[in-house]
């Protein structure tokens, strides 16, 4: 996953400048982690930075790609546990975008690099003498417990305002499980997708 995200990275560099539209993005995340056995999951409200060209192609299709810093994650719940995980990707959307007059609707794969993670909340900690597992209260670093790649499928809308602003809204669906968990069972098996929908508004040089 790493080689492929620097291989993505620098194909960007391949669009000529001189036919791309330079432009910053900020906005919120309103992410799940989904798919874990025994826990109930729910959305918590994180955000996303970043920065993108667009270069036109085609009439009103244009390739998009983007570079964002962006914090996921979500709240975990079952009968023993309630957590929240934090998780900071940066992360690599390239998407074809197709205009009709100032709407536009966006889509194509995203590459994540995990940079960090961590856990707050009543966890499991460790196991007591009888093998039963025990819990407590924590607020942990986490990298470790996640893989270090992400592969997600991007859909999105937006409208194009005056002077070069933008709205948009998106659905950020991870295909990959990111759990790193390998010698858990039961509530802990390793099976986390990411699940984002980002709101956002951009700002777009020379438009």
């Amino acid at each position: 996953m790493k080689r492929t995200l620097i291989v993505v990275l620098l194909s960007l560099f391949f669009v000529p400048l001189a036919q791309a539209q330079l432009g910053v993005k900020a906005g919120l995340n309103v992410a799940e982690l989904s798919g874990r056995e025994g826990e109930s999951s729910s959305y918590k409200a994180f955000y996303h930075i970043g920065a993108f060209y667009q270069a036109n192609l085609l009439g009103p299709i244009s390739i998009q790609p983007e570079v964002q810093y962006s914090v996921q994650g979500g709240k975990l719940k079952s009968a023993f546990t309630n957590y929240d995980t934090q998780l900071h990707y940066l992360t690599v959307p390239i998407l074809a975008k197709v205009s009709l007059g100032p709407v536009f609707v966006e889509a194509g794969p995203q590459f994540g690099l995990l940079l960090t993670a961590s856990e707050s909340g009543k966890v499991q900690v460790d196991l007591a003498p009888d093998g039963a597992p025990a819990y407590g209260n924590v607020s942990r670093p986490a990298t470790g417990s996640f893989k270090r790649g992400d592969f997600s499928v991007v859909g999105g809308v937006g409208v194009n305002l005056a002077a070069g602003f933008s709205l948009g809204a998106r659905l950020v669906a991870g295909l990959n499980d990111v759990s790193d968990v390998k010698n858990l069972s039961g509530i802990n098996d390793p099976r986390l997708q990411n699940r984002v929908f980002q709101f956002y508004g951009a700002f777009q040089l020379g438009r």
